[in-house]
């Protein structure tokens, strides 16, 4: 009888053994892995792209084909709006079709056709414009054509004027595709008006610090670019 409990006992004593060692296998995997969550939030998110002056770091555009467009052959009917999207922030122009004429139709048609995406304003003189719309960025490109649309002699520029840049020579109003926005004084009445910035006047001025006062040339401190523009309106 005494030889069968000590048996009983060391049976028992075996299976609280096994027991133990089941237990001791199941944590040593457990403790140590991660859950779901702890993988999901280990796992680093997108990298947002970088800003500086409250515009998004691109690069400068490549030079793109001039003098390739069609001159519009008559003049807008009805209200127009055109809107660029920058990598600064939009601003839209409301289009002045009785001040600005044929140069208006230009300027909108260049606009809906795409001509200025993928360009960039060249010249950026604080305090005075912003100016883009040339396709080779060289500050001599423009779409293939002029048009002339002289101001009225008492024409102003108050900041949010866009008007069509144009070389020193050529007679008042003559304009090709490049454009500038005022922000601030100094314009004489010899540049073709199209419209006035309505929405957005905060992304003109954001652009219009970038660049440097001492240059009197406005080389860019900093890439502003034309990503997309539009007109809606007719």
């Amino acid at each position: 009888m005494r030889r069968a409990l000590t048996l009983l006992l060391m049976l028992l004593a075996l299976g609280v053994a096994a027991c133990g060692d089941d237990d001791s296998d199941d944590g040593s995997g457990g403790d140590d892995a991660a859950t779901p969550a702890e993988t999901q939030a280990e796992t680093p998110s997108e990298t947002e792209p970088e800003k500086q002056n409250g515009c998004t770091e691109v690069s400068q555009p490549e030079p793109k084909p001039e003098g390739r467009e069609k001159k519009p052959s008559e003049e807008l009917s009805g209200d127009y709006e055109v809107t660029f999207e920058t990598n600064c922030g939009s601003f839209t122009v409301e289009i002045d079709e009785q001040l600005g004429g044929m140069t208006a139709a230009s300027f909108v048609q260049l606009a809906d056709s795409g001509f200025y995406e993928d360009t960039f304003f060249h010249r950026i003189v604080p305090g005075f414009v912003i100016q883009g719309g040339d396709p080779t960025g060289s500050g001599l490109g423009g779409p293939g054509y002029t048009t002339e649309d002289a101001p009225p002699q008492d024409a102003q520029y108050p900041v949010g004027t866009v008007a069509m840049a144009k070389a020193g020579p050529e007679p008042p109003g003559t304009a090709g595709s490049q454009f500038f926005v005022v922000t601030g004084p100094g314009l004489t009445p010899d540049y073709a008006i199209v419209g006035e910035v309505t929405e957005g006047l905060d992304v003109v001025k954001r652009i219009g610090k970038l660049g440097d006062p001492a240059d009197p040339a406005g080389t860019p401190t900093q890439i502003v670019t034309i990503e997309k523009s539009s007109a809606t309106g007719g």
